[in-house]
């Protein structure tokens, strides 16, 4: 019998993680991009082409290795935490190299239309048009993994800018800002305090007469560095953690973060506490910003009202004079040209089954793979739905009804617009551990943790109190990885690999230890309560 064809639309982190699985199902997979190289929006690029995800020189990523690799190939363990866009680009060769994941990607090759073929509601087919050197292609395949990611269209919303269309200076939106070399001695109002509005800014002040970041409603800033050191997200997302956020109320828990984001610096004092709780909007990742305040390289500044030939006025009626550029760092929105109306978008909301799937298909055969704002890590995210994606595609997993797909929906929407602010950023926000499992379950691999406290207690433990990193979804089911036990009991580890770069004495490590093995004496009370709570 033939392989099934599947047309992946997109070599970024979640196309290549994509290609992989399909090749993991014994699919076929082709790989389209538009670019001349892997990587999508990690790719540097000094010249910013029209619907091509674009960033600055100088990205570091704001998710540590250990919490952002692909589940069955860990980043090297002498690679920086945090790496910055460089070494990211490092590792994607390595692991496209790895698993031969070039031989199946058509470069420069743009997808320009995906239509369902006649015979579809029995066949599930699709004809792809694509096209290379001004010359189009018609091709049929199986099915269709979106893998085009959501930073591609620019959001900048003139309109609310009023007198912006008479400013004499220089205006763009983010996405086009590359290095600062061009901005030496200049006045510049950066809008918006998401993570890239934040690191322009630093990155400006350091060569610029003074820099103003513009924000709306402030934000609450978490910073790399957490507790003892270790990097923020593998701190924060642990399975013990999110035990605690279930039995705990939303207040006790919002208190407890905004009490320790609050003990770096006071937000209030700092012009950036906003009015929501933390946990009610995607918040900014920054160790540098307070710095930059306190120094008074970046004031803070409410919204503008409106601008004038030379001026930026703000809400609370104060004026900077003589600003000569003004940054918009406000956002991207998303949208599926080549589908064809197949999705709809309609103020960044889309209806999805989980994100994934279009609940009106006669045949499951097209699947959305990273079209998320985790709180947390897209890249295992992505490579996790498309390990269900081609189940589906095989046979191997079932859809629901379109019934119970669209309460689905609808229920997803209740909750976020229960929990978050209302804005076009929050329409696709998960929670990195629920939708992790939710996933994992429908695809058989959710790691079982009574299970393991049985028969394996040391891994266990660090599945329950460690970081919740992707190998836990490679422990048992389809797709199982041998060295999955390994790589969770060495993950510490690499994380202190690469900052011994200065070999200390074993005391200060002993009681770094001791400090993990008090923590988890603290935790197993914790869970023995929950368990009699629960039970």
């Amino acid at each position: 019998m033939a392989k099934k064809r599947i047309a992946v639309i997109g070599a970024g982190i979640s196309g290549l993680g994509a290609t992989k699985c399909c090749l993991d199902e014994d699919l076929e997979p082709t790989c389209f991009e538009r670019n001349d190289d892997i990587g999508g929006l990690w790719k540097f690029q000094n010249n910013t082409s029209e619907k091509m995800p674009s960033i600055y020189k100088s990205v570091t990523i704001n998710t540590s290795k250990e919490m952002m690799c692909f589940s069955d190939f860990p980043i090297p363990d002498h690679f920086p935490n945090y790496m910055p866009n460089t070494k990211l680009m490092e590792y994607f060769r390595m692991y496209a190299k790895h698993f031969n994941l070039l031989n199946y990607i058509r470069f420069k090759t743009e997808v320009c239309s995906v239509q369902k073929r006649a015979d579809f509601s029995i066949s599930g087919q699709w004809e792809v048009v694509v096209e290379k050197d001004e010359k189009q292609e018609s091709l049929v395949f199986d099915g269709i993994l979106v893998c085009s990611g959501h930073h591609t269209d620019p959001y900048l919303p003139i309109s609310s800018f009023p007198g912006i269309e008479k400013f004499e200076g220089c205006y763009f939106h983010s996405r086009e800002y590359k290095s600062p070399e061009d901005f030496v001695g200049k006045r510049i109002v950066v809008v918006g305090i998401g993570n890239s509005g934040v690191d322009i800014a630093v990155e400006l002040s350091c060569v610029a007469k003074q820099v103003f970041l513009s924000t709306r409603r402030g934000s609450w800033i978490l910073h790399r560095v957490w507790k003892n050191g270790y990097p923020m997200d593998s701190s924060f997302f642990t399975r013990f953690n999110n035990f605690l956020q279930k039995i705990l109320t939303t207040s006790l828990t919002n208190n407890y973060l905004e009490k320790i984001v609050n003990s770096r610096f006071n937000h209030a004092h700092y012009g950036l506490q906003p009015k929501h709780r933390l946990l009610s909007q995607h918040p900014t990742v920054s160790d540098d910003l307070p710095n930059h305040i306190i120094s008074g390289r970046v004031q803070v500044k409410p919204n503008v009202k409106e601008f004038t030939e030379t001026d930026a006025i703000f809400e609370d009626g104060t004026i900077e004079e003589n600003v000569d550029v003004v940054v918009f760092a406000t956002g991207y929105s998303f949208s599926f040209p080549f589908l064809d109306g197949l999705i709809q978008v309609a103020n960044n909301e889309v209806s999805l089954y989980k994100l994934m799937f279009p609940p009106d298909l006669e045949k499951p055969t097209l699947a959305v793979i990273g079209l998320i704002q985790p709180l947390g890590i897209i890249l295992p995210i992505a490579e996790l739905q498309s390990r269900w994606a081609t189940q589906v595609f095989k046979g191997l997993s079932k859809l629901p009804s379109t019934k119970t797909m669209m309460a689905d929906i609808a229920q997803r929407k209740r909750a976020i617009d229960k929990r978050y602010v209302k804005t076009a950023r929050h329409t696709i926000q998960v929670d990195h551990i629920e939708y992790m499992d939710e996933i994992a379950t429908l695809v058989g691999v959710k790691p079982n943790l009574p299970f393991l406290f049985l028969s394996d207690p040391k891994l266990a433990m660090e599945v329950f109190f460690g970081p919740c990193t992707p190998y836990q979804y490679r422990l048992q089911g389809p797709g199982k990885w041998a060295g999955a036990r390994r790589a969770i009991l060495t993950q510490r580890e690499r994380i202190i690999k690469p900052l011994r770069t200065r070999i200390i004495s074993e005391d200060s490590l002993l009681a770094s230890w001791l400090s993990w093995i008090k923590m988890a004496i603290f935790g197993l009370v914790f869970l023995a309560a929950g368990l009699a709570y629960f039970r």
